[in-house]
């Protein structure tokens, strides 16, 4: 059912309210995900943003080839079609009293899936290792640090690079630029390197923005002596703005390694990052009970921090690409363990997220993220897959006692409200449409709101007499969300 009336009675009060205040934020029907304050006005009872932690699901890969070895890393993994890509950095670190050895350069390899979940390491043919080129070995030389490809969803790309890659070089230090027109075979795009202004010894990546129409890039820096990020734009993957430092209001000053920056495929006006935080805890009884004990202090007979020093990931979330949200709480731990964890080097995330089926035969698909473990031992290490939720890196929760939070004023377009929430058995959300002022809108107040239980990544929020909201598409408004024990994870507009 239509309300016309209510429509021209609603510009009406949204007319006036924006005489005197500021402009509505304008959603549209794009999904929103509750991962930042950037929706929300205010909050009562025990409603607070909850920062959710993936499962540890099976290995996925083991990297065990000779050409590959203990401190395989930097992972990149995106969908292609029907393809799985997956590029990481192949290394072996030997470790004996006092000096640690590189048995081998660094190459950059390549495994692909159908599913996302079981993984092959293809023979390319392409480079040569102890006399054969029976391996997967993608890319040889300079960039084998950390070349991190995307493909390129630019419709002006030029034809021959429609996969692109970075990667940290010497000679001069930087930042270089590749492509390929099958993800396979590559070639620099230049000779010298993209970016300058930076460390870059880290996983450095770049890829192109649709929202904002270009390329942006993500690098590792030292500022006043602490590991940080930084990002530049570029309209042609060639000439680049100059480098900026990420900001991260209301955050402690920490270490990160990598950045793991990329618009999120279901939201791209958001940018989703899990950073590694890199921790020197310095020498104790604590550090000595963790995993691994005797060869934590033959790696620190080399360098002290090999030894003590631990990193575990983290989730920020960013509007503009330069200010983000990062939650201090980690949001990927090293885990109840007894081996293969708790090192310098684990738990690094790869770039970056990807749909998969789920465990579960009649559950809807899931993120799934990888990250690495078992660094420095051996003569491999393995990759684990863990997944999350679809949109479920932060809920907007209330406890069984009850919370409420309001949104700032909106307009949006469609004629019903979508919502990816859970509750309990016990549990429910009743959402209440107000003005911009904060009174209810007749039809749409609290009592007329029918209670949403269960759990869903799309419901359709129902409302008495089967009304829908086309009558209060593109006129300012509020959503008051009544909860208990559920999470709120994201919500959209649509017809």
């Amino acid at each position: 059912m239509r309300y016309g009336s209510w429509g021209f009675a609603l510009a009406l009060v949204g007319g006036a309210w924006l005489s005197g205040a500021q402009e509505p934020i304008d959603i549209g029907s794009r999904l929103e995900l509750f991962v930042d304050d950037y929706l929300i006005d205010s909050m009562t009872g025990g409603a607070a943003l909850r920062l959710h932690e993936p499962i540890a699901r099976e290995i996925a890969l083991v990297h065990d080839a000779p050409w590959e070895g203990n401190d395989c890393g930097y992972h990149t993994v995106f969908k292609d079609g029907d393809i799985y890509r997956m590029y990481y950095t192949a290394w072996q670190l030997d470790c004996s009293p006092g000096k640690l050895d590189f048995p081998h350069d660094t190459f950059s390899a390549y495994a692909e899936s159908s599913d996302g979940i079981h993984w092959t390491k293809p023979s390319l043919g392409l480079f040569e290792f102890e006399g054969s080129t029976e391996n997967n070995i993608v890319w040889m030389g300079k960039g084998g640090h950390d070349f991190t490809p995307f493909k390129d969803p630019n419709p002006a790309c030029l034809p021959g690079e429609e996969y692109k890659a970075i990667a940290y070089g010497l000679e001069p230090i930087g930042a270089y630029a590749f492509a390929s027109s099958d993800a396979i075979h590559w070639t620099f795009i230049q000779d010298v390197p993209i970016l300058t202004d930076g460390a870059f010894d880290t996983q450095n990546l770049a890829f192109w923005d649709e929202v904002r129409g270009e390329y942006r890039a993500y690098i590792r820096d030292f500022k006043d002596g602490v590991r940080g990020i930084k990002t530049a734009t570029s309209k042609d993957f060639r000439t680049w703005s100059a480098l900026v430092w990420l900001e991260y209001p209301g955050a402690p000053i920490e270490a990160l390694y990598t950045n793991q920056v990329k618009p999120y495929y279901r939201a791209p006006h958001i940018f989703i990052g899990f950073p590694t935080r890199y921790n020197e805890r310095g020498w104790s009884p604590s550090m000595e009970a963790l995993p691994n004990l005797e060869h934590r202090r033959l790696r620190s007979t080399s360098e002290d921090r090999y030894g003590m020093a631990i990193t575990d990931g983290l989730f920020m979330t960013s509007r503009d690409g330069v200010t983000f949200k990062r939650w201090g709480e980690a949001f990927l731990r090293p885990g109840l363990r007894t081996r293969d964890n708790w090192a310098y080097g684990d738990n690094y995330i790869a770039w970056h997220v990807v749909e998969t089926k789920s465990a579960i035969d009649d559950a809807p698909d899931e993120l799934s993220l990888y990250a690495p473990e078992g660094t420095w031992l051996g003569k491999a290490n393995k990759l684990r897959r863990f997944s999350i939720r679809v949109d479920g890196f932060v809920s907007m929760h209330a406890p069984l006692s009850g919370g409420e939070f309001v949104t700032k004023p909106m307009r949006f377009s469609g004629a019903n409200l979508m919502v990816n929430f859970s509750t309990s058995a016990a549990g429910s959300i009743r959402i209440e449409i107000q003005r911009p002022d904060g009174t209810p809108i007749d039809g749409f107040r609290l009592e007329d709101a029918p209670e949403i239980f269960g759990d869903a990544l799309d419901r359709v929020v129902p409302w008495k007499e089967g009304r829908d909201l086309a009558a209060l598409a593109g006129t300012p408004v509020r959503l008051r969300f009544v909860m208990r024990d559920a999470d709120l994870y994201a919500m959209r507009f649509r017809e």
